[in-house]
């Protein structure tokens, strides 16, 4: 059973940058053909995929947040990371982490996922 856990500061302020990690356990990252995204969900809107990292370190990320996000990857904690940088108060946001075996780019209909994380709440303040 494949589990995934984010976690992150839960509040930033506006242009700072966001920093996510969600921690795998029951499957490599590395391995096993996996592909690691970041999903994020607007308060009263629908899902939003940003971006994701396949096993073998490959990044691929939405055109809308592309110059701001990068992902990447710790082969020895097991972890995926995000980094969103120039935070702004549209940025609050539930942020989950999804693995998929397949390589699905953009797209957010949760069958196309394997298993999600719970979520992150993230809050933008000054």
């Amino acid at each position: 059973q494949v589990q995934l856990q984010e976690s992150g500061p839960g509040l930033v302020k506006p242009s700072q940058t966001l920093s996510l990690t969600c921690t795998v356990s029951g499957a490599s990252i590395a391995t096993g053909y996996y592909y690691w995204h970041w999903i994020r969900q607007p308060p009263g809107k629908g899902l939003e995929w940003m971006g994701v990292i396949s096993y073998s370190g490959s990044t691929y990320y939405s055109p809308h947040l592309k110059i701001r996000t990068y992902i990447a990857r710790d082969t020895f904690k097991n972890q995926v990371t995000l980094q969103l940088l120039s935070m702004t108060p549209e940025d609050r946001t539930v942020s989950y982490c999804a693995t998929s075996k397949t390589r699905v780019l953009g797209q957010t209909a949760e069958a196309l996922y394997d298993y999600w994380g719970q979520g992150t709440q993230v809050n933008v303040a000054s």
